[in-house]
């Protein structure tokens, strides 16, 4: 049977978003997953960057009870058109983009990040890093041939495990931070059901740390960073009290999104928790989305700063352009606290090498290293930030037409102002590079947008103190959702 794979993205509903192919696990059968790696192959094989000549393909998963199976229909995907599938096993979205970096293959990571367990996703890479939104259409356009026969209850048994991946990505970091960088420092490690959960304890022993895990969890546990969950900051809190903690980490499902707490167990926000990493790495050039935190210009730290649209692929491609306009120290983040490098940074007096995808460890370890190097402990480094305050929020299980359709509402000004302008008063300016950002006389901030990745209607709030912008927040959602009905 041949399929085009926009076709098969209508009538399956596993669609692309800002981070790959989405959709409800029961949605994501084998064939499915097959299909939508064979096109993403075949893509690569029509734009020059992939041969049949039994060239690798690595293939990761997240711990989610899909994945498995899912890893295994990519996997035979790989093998049926000539490719010899590498299993990287479970571990972080980061570990297998590097791997394929470091040996010029195509990555597939299998997870839904921070998406609840019923749900699932592929990860994309190419040879040269993540898929972009060239690519993505290119990948759409695709017409693949599947055989219904091969495809039963059984699956498809996965290659024996290569660990590759794993140690060349903890070797990262122990390579180029000395082993007793981080002597002295207490770190609690929040494991709960993130993949790279083991990984994160060893980087952060290897490098002097004093090690507690905290919280792990059999059954997976879906902690967005950007929206972090009541019971999460309560856990920190907590865990903060009873150990003494100089900080507590911690990440998404698929660990290639960071949280970080301060000495309270106060978890940071990612947008201001990579300001803080740029610093360290002595950024010249941040690429950043529109929805993230204005004290990046206000701090004045940085030569050269582009907001983009929101998803790794629009960082991505902002830090390619930041390269070669001779930037040297070109970084990107995102309001979820993913964190990526275009540059090789100088570390200790070693190189660290460019990983133009998003990475929980970097960020961490660079702000914990900032708060040794200036002598502050974490809350005093958000305290010497020019002092603005963001929060998000989400409608959750609210497909995409149902989010435009609240946008539609606000197409002028006068609309936004009979919605919220007793709330936020007159509005200053308006952003729609994703979504509507609007930003008030008083200098505050509301951005609504529709998920990239999820039927999910995000909502985005800044102010000048913590106290207003989680009132601003709690009155805009108390809007939306009257507004959704």
């Amino acid at each position: 049977m041949k399929i085009k794979i926009n076709d098969l993205m209508a009538k399956s509903g596993v669609k692309f978003g800002t981070s790959g192919a989405r959709g409800l696990a029961v949605e994501m059968t084998d064939q499915v997953c097959y299909a939508y790696t064979k096109g993403f192959l075949q893509y690569l094989e029509e734009s020059g960057e992939l041969k049949k000549n039994g060239e690798s393909v690595a293939i990761a998963g997240d711990l989610r009870p899909s994945t498995g199976r899912i890893m295994g229909a990519v996997a035979k995907a790989a093998a049926d058109m000539g490719y010899a599938p590498v299993n990287c096993g479970r571990i972080p979205s980061p570990a297998v983009a590097l791997y394929g970096l470091e040996n010029g293959c195509p990555a597939i990571m299998v997870t839904g990040s921070h998406i609840p367990a019923d749900r699932n996703g592929i990860k994309f890479n190419k040879c040269t890093g993540e898929i972009l939104k060239f690519d993505e259409e290119q990948i759409r356009e695709q017409v693949v041939e599947t055989d219904d026969s091969i495809f039963t209850d059984a699956g498809f048994k996965l290659p024996e495990e290569n660990i590759d991946a794993r140690i060349e990505y903890v070797q990262r970091y122990l390579r180029a931070f000395p082993k007793d960088c981080l002597q002295g420092r207490k770190v609690g490690i929040y494991q709960h059901s993130a993949v790279g959960r083991d990984v994160l304890i060893e980087i952060f022993s290897g490098l002097g740390a004093d090690v507690t895990p905290l919280g792990f969890s059999d059954t997976f546990v879906p902690v967005d960073t950007e929206a972090i969950r009541e019971e999460d900051y309560k856990l920190a809190a907590e865990w903060s009290a009873q150990n003494g903690f100089d900080v507590i980490l911690s990440t998404d499902g698929d660990s290639d999104r960071p949280l970080i707490s301060d000495e309270n167990g106060m978890w940071l926000r990612g947008d201001v928790a990579g300001i803080l990493a740029a610093k360290y790495l002595g950024a010249d050039s941040v690429s950043t989305p529109v929805s993230c935190n204005t004290a990046l210009e206000k701090c004045g730290w940085f030569e050269d700063i582009r907001r983009t649209k929101i998803g790794s692929p629009f960082v991505v491609a902002s830090m390619i352009e930041a390269d070669f306009s001779g930037k040297k120290g070109v970084v990107g983040y995102e309001a979820n606290g993913g964190f990526l490098t275009n540059s090789t940074f100088s570390v200790f007096g070693k190189e660290l090498r460019a990983l133009p995808t998003r990475d929980a460890v970097l960020p961490v370890l660079s702000i914990i290293l900032l708060s040794i190097q200036e002598r502050k402990p974490i809350s005093q480094l958000l305290a010497d930030l020019p002092q603005r305050f963001t929060a998000s929020d989400r409608i959750q299980d609210f497909p995409t037409e149902e989010s435009r359709k609240i946008l539609a509402q606000f197409e002028d000004v006068s609309a936004i102002e009979d919605a919220f302008g007793e709330l936020f008063g007159k509005v200053e300016s308006i952003d729609r590079t994703d979504g509507l950002r609007v930003t008030f006389q008083s200098s505050e901030v509301l951005h609504m947008r529709p998920s990239g990745n999820a039927p999910e209607f995000r909502c985005y709030n800044e102010a000048d103190s913590e106290e207003r912008v989680v009132e601003m927040q709690k009155q805009s959602m108390d809007v939306l959702l009257k507004l959704k009905g």
